[in-house]
């Protein structure tokens, strides 16, 4: 398989804005874009090859037909043909809801789906731009439910400045919210759970409060205040800098100045690549494509070599 690119799939929101249109030419028909799936297997948003010779080909249907040398053996092995995880650039133009995501085990008995861990990577933020990202201090299950009784429940949160290139690791349960004016990268397990609990009290455009999931959401917190969420990591020019490792996906961050050769024969993963700066080619045994910033990669497990040709990159590299 060439490096596989795919038509993004646009999704509209209220809090979304016209920078994924502006600044990544997205196919974008409104001004409340919130998010480009870039790579998905969600049911009912199913990406589609965009170019080559496998184009109008689903992701679903070359992992049903090449599970191995799509997905790789060992992910095989763990996932069957459900590829496991999902790849989105989102612009919050508005605050997002606050909301968390539960574990694999709640996720399974209660929705039939994977849980949510997630990563983002902020790639533009307006001055002053910020996230939520846990509590400020250690509540209990009480506490919490009389915040949310009392109107309360922001002054019990954690709120972190953001600017370029920080990065942040969201486990399950752990309360959370994009800002506004944050345009970034995220990077989570196949899953479309999310337990909203606070909305800022906002209504949609036909006038209605959107859906909370108070109750679903008390079994699904962690109530404790953890400094675990900001990403230490290197940035050395021209080599592979680890972001995260864990259980769900390993992501790395490529800051390139020149071309940039890879051995990949023994990886048993698939790859993804998303340019979150500059331009590039990036090619295999099979195949070359161009890779401009905002866009994405998918190469097959069955990859041997990794070539980008660049006068100037910077890339996350996706592996299971």
């Amino acid at each position: 398989m060439y490096p596989l690119k795919f038509d993004p799939i646009m999704k509209d929101r209220l809090w979304g804005g016209e920078k994924l249109k502006e600044l990544f030419d997205k196919p974008s028909k409104t001004d409340t874009t919130g998010e480009s799936w870039e790579l998905s297997a969600v049911k009912g948003n199913v990406s589609v090859v965009s170019d080559g010779s496998l184009k109008g080909k689903t992701l679903q249907k070359l992992i049903d037909k090449h599970p191995v040398e799509l997905l790789g053996k060992s992910v095989y092995e763990r996932f069957g043909k459900e590829f496991p995880i999902l790849i989105k650039f989102i612009d919050a133009k508005k605050d997002l809801s606050i909301q968390l995501h539960p574990n694999d085990k709640m996720a399974k008995e209660r929705h039939d789906s994977f849980g949510k861990t997630e990563m983002w990577y902020i790639m533009d933020a307006d001055p002053g731009a910020e996230l939520i990202v846990g509590f400020n201090q250690n509540v209990d299950r009480s506490t919490y439910q009389k915040s949310l009784e009392n109107d309360t429940l922001l002054e019990l949160l954690n709120y972190e400045k953001v600017a370029e290139g920080d990065t942040f690791f969201i486990n399950t349960g752990k309360i959370h919210a994009i800002g506004a004016g944050v345009l970034l990268a995220e990077i989570q397990q196949t899953s479309d759970i999310t337990y909203r609990v606070f909305d800022f009290n906002r209504k949609d455009k036909n006038g209605n409060l959107r859906e909370l999931h108070t109750e679903l959401a008390l079994d699904a917190i962690d109530y404790e205040k953890k400094d675990d969420f900001k990403v230490a990591y290197t940035k050395v020019e021209d080599t592979v800098n680890n972001m995260v490792s864990c259980l769900y996906f390993k992501t790395d961050v490529l800051p390139l100045t020149n071309d940039f050769e890879l051995d990949i024969s023994d990886r048993d993963s698939f790859t993804v690549l998303m340019c979150v700066e500059g331009a590039s080619t990036v090619s295999n045994e099979n195949g070359t494509a161009s890779f401009k910033k905002g866009e994405t990669i998918l190469l097959s497990a069955s990859s041997k070599n990794m070539r980008i040709l660049t006068n100037g990159c910077k890339i996350l590299q996706v592996t299971i």
